[in-house]
């Protein structure tokens, strides 16, 4: 009986760095790269009017960003396992992903054979994690109360780090596709649930956690 591919999409800026995934998935008898993609905008309409079983997703990417793209598909596709493939180790980022639906999260200082091995775990319903994710997880343990950022929501996280880059709420409102008033109202609740007054104090302290 022949067994169909396993149907992949690729999601990365890069397109040099795509063009590598693909050849490096496509050695691997029973894998088909079907789509890629630079944008997180234009990925998720492709995956919702066409098939695919596993998204390879980078987290900094144009778009709507690698965090809210995982909860939306996770609320539209919940049969999709995404696996996020990013230079990012922080333990917050990782938190923050796999609490927005990732199945599985690799950094890209992974040896490449890792990557194909967790496209094929994930669609068992196993989470394949990196060593250094791992590591990253094991340094959260009971910090939660101690450090701020880890019991911010997904949304609350990606608006953070947005005002911790300096943007203005403005141009943050533009790029998450939210009124003006509710990224304001967000940037007060962030102010408050983390002892930050202004931009600046949000920028030292992003720097200090390796949210940046």
């Amino acid at each position: 009986m022949v067994t169909e591919p396993i149907r992949v999409a690729l999601a990365d800026d890069h397109a040099v760095v795509r063009t590598g995934y693909r050849r490096l998935l496509e050695l691997e008898t029973g894998i088909e790269v079907v789509a890629e993609f630079g944008d997180t905008d234009v990925a998720y309409g492709w995956l919702t009017q066409h098939e695919a079983e596993v998204l390879i997703l980078d987290l900094s990417m144009p778009g709507r960003g690698g965090l809210e793209t995982l909860q939306r598909l996770g609320s539209r596709l919940p049969g999709l396992r995404v696996l996020v493939f990013s230079m990012h180790d922080s333990p917050a980022l990782v938190a923050q992903a796999l609490k927005a639906g990732a199945r599985g999260y690799l950094t890209k200082s992974s040896p490449p054979e890792a990557l194909v091995d967790a496209v094929q775990l994930v669609l068992r319903g196993e989470r394949p994690l990196s060593d250094d994710v791992r590591e990253a997880l094991a340094h959260i343990g009971g910090q939660r109360d101690e450090v701020p950022h880890l019991g911010l929501s997904s949304r609350e996280f990606d608006v953070f780090r947005l005002l911790a880059q300096g943007q203005q709420v403005e141009e943050i409102a533009g790029r998450l596709f939210l009124s003006i008033k509710t990224v304001a109202n967000y940037q007060t609740i962030l102010r408050k649930k983390m002892g930050l007054g202004n931009a600046l104090e949000m920028h030292r302290y992003a720097r200090q956690h390796g949210l940046l």
